[in-house]
């Protein structure tokens, strides 16, 4: 019998709940993985965990269950899907080919945080999947319960991060539930994600050279070791409005939360608390509620502040599967002004670093 719990309406019956199912024993929720495989297969939407943040899973061949992931989330029609896979035979049937650099890159990292973009089969996916373009990400996730479901299903699953647009990343059950209960017909809970940010976007251009279109849990020195260079794209820094983006996370405002944040950097780490306390000070005067995402290294009394820490620099690891808890739990004490320190933009630094800019909407000031 289902663990499951009333918590709204699916986009398509106002009278019918969403499912709830607990799979963090997989060993004794493969009935529960069964019956979400089944939603999934007749076109439903369902959320899952995976190792970076809970997606929201549709069968990728599907259009009217693609539309409703997007409808669900109030995504933007040109930011394309990702596309999960459990066994690489899937990927014969969703790209026309896999060079030899992305067959390594597959062979190290798969499972895991690594999506590939590849040149898509005409009609393998749903046109809504790739916004239009020739291409398609694509990623095995390393995650048991992902897997599972995945087969269960039988295909696989265009899955975004199950939160609505804009929002952070959920790495909870409890986040997707937040975001989306009345919106989807059901949530497998997995318990908490591990590494905590989105997964690392990649494109490998004909001589092998590496282009990072999103970072991630995947870095720049692992790809090193497989690919012969590794570049950045410079889409990362902004992409003109007209651009349709090659990637997730490359065009739209992303992760944030409903307060106005802004990230505060300096080389003089007493420099930095010292502007934190003044504007803080002055934000609580005009009757802000206040609050501070910092790295350890930058703890202070900050007064009345909400103070969350993102752990020290040297374990950005650590910053990335912290960071959208806590954005989260700022909104959940309703904080509307916002200050955070930033880390090295390297390994995942990267990613943190990337996710807090998105988060800040590229408010940064340097002192």
């Amino acid at each position: 019998m289902n663990d499951w719990t009333e918590k709204g309406s699916s986009p398509s019956s106002a009278d019918q709940p969403v499912q709830i199912w607990d799979a963090q024993q997989i060993e004794k929720a493969e009935h529960d993985i069964v019956e979400a495989g089944e939603i999934l297969r007749q076109g439903g939407i369902v959320a899952f965990p995976t190792e970076t943040v809970y997606g929201l899973g549709a069968d990728a061949g599907n259009s009217s269950a693609v539309e409703a992931v997007f409808a669900a989330k109030g995504r933007p029609s040109d930011n394309p899907l990702i596309v999960h896979i459990s066994q690489l035979e899937q990927l014969d049937h969703l790209v026309q080919q896999v060079k030899p650099v992305e067959r390594r890159l597959m062979e190290q990292f798969w499972p895991g945080p690594l999506t590939l973009v590849m040149p898509v089969k005409p009609e393998a996916v749903s046109p809504y999947v790739t916004a239009g373009l020739d291409t398609v990400g694509v990623r095995m996730p390393d995650h048991p319960v992902a897997l599972r479901l995945i087969t269960a299903a039988g295909c696989p699953l265009a899955a975004p991060s199950a939160n609505r647009s804009g929002r952070p990343s959920p790495t909870t059950a409890a986040h997707v539930a937040e975001d989306l209960s009345s919106r989807i017909q059901g949530i497998v809970d997995g318990g908490s994600a591990g590494v905590g940010v989105e997964s690392t976007v990649i494109q490998v251009q004909e001589d092998g050279t590496v282009m990072i279109l999103r970072p991630g849990g995947i870095t720049e020195d692992q790809l090193l070791t497989v690919a012969p260079a590794v570049m950045i794209d410079p889409g990362l820094s902004g992409v003109s409005a007209d651009t349709t983006p090659r990637a997730p996370g490359m065009k739209y405002a992303h992760y944030a939360p409903r307060g106005s944040m802004t990230i505060v950097r300096s080389e003089d780490a007493e420099a930095v608390r010292y502007y934190i306390k003044e504007q803080l000070h002055q934000a609580a005067q005009r009757g802000e509620q206040t609050g501070v995402l910092v790295f350890d290294e930058d703890q202070d009394d900050y007064g009345s502040a909400l103070h969350l820490s993102l752990g020290s620099r040297s374990t950005p690891e650590v910053a990335a599967s912290r960071l959208y808890a806590c954005l989260r739990t700022l909104d959940a004490h309703n904080i509307t002004f916002i200050l955070a320190t930033g880390c090295a933009e390297t390994g995942v630094g990267m990613a943190v670093m990337n996710r807090l800019s998105k988060a800040a909407g590229g408010q940064v000031v340097n002192i």
